[in-house]
C-alpha cells in the first residue's frame, strides 16, 4: 500500500511538471500551427537562469521569477524576430528552423555557463519530509511541486474558459482565419501565447533544477515526453494536455517500477498508440 501511495505521488509530480511544458506547447501547436521543436530549450534556459539566481541570492522565489521572466523574454524575441515568419510556411521549414534553434540555444548556453552541470539547492524551508501515512513520509519539496503544478492548472483552466483573453485563445485555436476576420489581432495574440508558453516551460525547469543536473540539452528528452502528452490529450487543448500529462506520469512511473526496462521505456508509446487507435484526434482535441 505504501508503495502505491509513493509511486502515485511520484507519478503526480512528474505529470504536473510535464503539464507545465505541454500546456504552452499545445497552445503553440493548436493556435499558431507552429511545430516548435525548440520548446524544450525554454525549460533548459529557465533552469540555468534559476540556478544562477539561486546561487547568487539564495532566494528560490527570485530564482523562479527571474527564470520565468528571462525565458519569457527570450521566447518573445524568438517569436518576433524569427518564428512569426514561419506560420504560413511548410511544416518541414518549421521543423528545420526550430531544430536549428535547439542547436543555437544549446551552444549559447554552453558559451555562457560552460559544459559542467550546475547544481541548485532546494529551498531551505522545504528540505524536510511530511508524514503522509503511518510509517510513510514524503519530501516536502516534491509536495510543493505537485501543489504548484495543480495551482497553475486551475489558473489556466479559468483563464482559458472564463476570461476574454481565454475566449480569444479558444477562437484562435478553433479557426484563426475567422477570428482575424472578426477583428482579433492574431499577431499580438500569438506573441503573448508564445511568451507565456516559454515562461511556463521555464517554471518547470526551475522547479526541476534541484532534483536534476542542470546541463546543456536537458530539455530535449522532456520535450519528447511533453509531445506525447499533447498527442494523447489532443492538440490545442489545455485540459487535454493536463490529462495527457497525468496519464504519462503514471504510466512512466509505474512502468519503471513494475516492468522490465525495455518494456517500461515502450509503455507510454504503447498507451499513446492505443488511445490514438480509438481517438485519432486525441482525447480532447480542439480540431476536427
Amino acid at each position: 500500500m505504501l508503495f502505491v501511495i509513493e509511486q502515485s505521488l511520484n507519478s503526480l509530480q512528474l505529470g504536473v511538471m510535464l503539464f507545465l511544458i505541454a500546456a504552452g506547447l499545445t497552445l503553440v501547436f493548436g493556435i499558431m500551427n507552429l511545430i516548435n521543436l525548440a520548446h524544450g530549450s525554454f525549460y533548459m534556459i529557465g533552469a540555468y537562469v534559476g540556478a544562477t539566481v539561486m546561487t547568487a541570492t539564495h532566494s528560490f522565489i527570485l530564482a523562479l521569477l527571474a527564470g520565468m521572466a528571462a525565458t519569457g523574454l527570450v521566447g518573445l524575441l524568438a517569436e518576433v524576430t524569427l518564428l512569426r515568419t514561419l506560420y504560413e510556411r511548410d511544416p518541414l521549414d518549421q521543423v528545420l528552423v526550430t531544430f536549428g534553434l535547439i542547436l543555437f540555444f544549446n551552444e549559447t548556453t554552453r558559451i555562457i555557463w560552460g559544459s559542467v552541470p550546475l547544481p541548485m539547492d532546494q529551498p531551505a524551508a522545504l528540505t524536510g519530509h511530511v508524514q503522509i501515512a503511518a510509517g510513510f513520509t514524503y519530501p516536502s519539496y516534491r509536495l510543493v511541486i505537485i501543489a504548484a503544478g495543480l495551482a497553475v492548472a486551475v489558473v489556466l483552466y479559468f483563464l482559458i474558459s472564463r476570461t476574454r483573453i481565454g475566449m480569444q485563445i479558444r477562437a484562435g485555436a478553433s479557426d484563426r482565419t475567422m477570428a482575424a476576420a472578426l477583428g482579433l489581432d492574431t499577431r499580438r495574440l500569438f506573441t503573448r501565447v508564445f511568451a507565456v508558453g516559454a515562461a511556463l516551460a521555464a517554471l518547470a525547469g526551475v522547479m526541476a533544477a534541484p532534483l536534476l543536473a542542470v546541463q546543456v540539452g536537458m530539455g530535449d528528452s522532456v520535450f519528447i515526453e511533453s509531445l506525447v502528452c499533447i498527442v494523447i490529450g489532443g492538440v490545442g487543448s489545455v485540459r487535454g494536455a493536463f490529462i495527457g500529462a497525468i496519464i504519462t506520469g503514471f504510466v512512466d512511473t509505474f512502468g519503471q517500477s513494475l516492468l522490465p526496462v525495455t518494456l517500461a521505456e515502450m509503455a507510454i508509446y504503447i498507451v499513446m498508440a492505443a488511445i490514438l487507435y480509438f481517438r485519432p484526434e486525441g482525447l480532447f482535441s480542439t480540431r476536427g
